[in-house]
């Protein structure tokens, strides 16, 4: 009986935190409940819920009698966490250069693959999906639970900006010839190319981002 609303609050969740970071939203913008009940095609109660977690997650401020109000990210504090993603993931890619299965490998070029058909037809948030699950893979082959757990963690944060980026001209293109010359590291087994190769390749999602957001 409870799962639609669940399901609907993420749902809202998603699609507000990806309108936050593609700056749909100016700096303190209050948001209108009604108007976004009526654009999303939503009672209130999982639309309040999808604030409460916006807010949870440091991208809006509920006041109390007044409403949510939205808190664009500081482009200093993102550009430390893209820092941060690109040594953490870097790592993963090093780790995995020597441990990764050949049915692990099998998985990520299969994996890639999809990337290149979502590449194909210019769809940018199904290419994000798949991105995102060639990453979790590389998290996987790393042999390192409690890392992979940090990528993640750092990773869902990140979310919306990693996604917003895509929408810079020519920057799908560029994101999947990354993803290959890092499966290419990865099936050579070259820890420090593959190092190298993912380290540049979240650097850059941090300068697209900006420039996207201009």
């Amino acid at each position: 009986m409870n799962s639609l609303p669940v399901a609907t609050a993420d749902m809202i969740y998603e699609r507000l935190e990806a309108m936050v970071a593609e700056g749909r939203f100016a700096d303190g913008e209050r948001l209108d409940e009604v108007r976004l009940s009526q654009e999303f095609g939503v009672s209130r109660t999982p639309l309040r819920e999808a604030l409460r977690m916006l807010a949870n997650a440091g991208l809006a401020r509920a006041v109390p009698n007044r409403g949510t109000f939205v808190r664009q990210p500081d482009f200093t504090r993102l550009v430390e966490m893209f820092e941060v993603m690109a040594e953490l993931e870097a790592w993963c890619a090093r780790l995995a250069a020597s441990r990764i299965t050949s049915a692990e490998l099998l998985l990520l070029r299969e994996t890639a693959l999809k990337c290149e058909r979502a590449l194909a037809v210019q769809d940018s948030h199904l290419y994000y999906a798949e991105n995102a699950s060639f990453h979790d893979l590389i998290y996987r082959a790393a042999g390192n639970g409690f890392l992979a757990e940090e990528a993640r963690s750092l990773q869902r944060r990140l979310r919306p900006f990693r996604q917003a980026q895509l929408f810079v001209a020519d920057r799908l293109e560029h994101s999947m010839e990354e993803h290959r010359q890092i499966l290419a590291a990865l099936e050579s087994h070259n820890a420090v190319e593959a190092e190298n190769r993912m380290r540049d390749h979240i650097r850059i999602q941090s300068v697209t981002y900006r420039q996207f957001r201009g």
